[in-house]
């Protein structure tokens, strides 16, 4: 595969550590009234998509930058790739 960094240009995808879901960026308040629960949802409860999903990768083996990829999990074509930093800004759009 083949990520199409939105700084670097196209980089193949040994150079790169998938982290998981990107919804992990969205951790829950330590402080909130539902932690314990908004924490065991966070840590053990996981959508197995089969489709378009949003993933996050790090650039290990160049600019150590951290990426949102959307791909699909059935034909792997990546349809985005997108700075994390643009996505802190803006966090509702990992939920989709």
């Amino acid at each position: 595969m083949i990520i199409d960094h939105p700084l670097l240009g196209p980089r193949d995808i040994s150079e790169f550590i998938y982290l998981g879901d990107a919804s992990l960026l969205n951790r829950p308040k330590w402080d909130a009234e539902d932690a314990e629960h908004s924490f065991y949802e966070y840590l053990y409860l996981r959508k197995n998509v089969a489709g378009v999903h949003k993933e996050l990768w790090f650039h290990q083996q160049g600019d150590r930058s951290w990426l949102v990829i959307s791909r699909n999990t059935l034909t792997h074509e990546i349809t985005k790739v997108d700075l994390v930093g643009n996505h802190s800004k803006n966090m509702e759009i990992l939920n989709d």
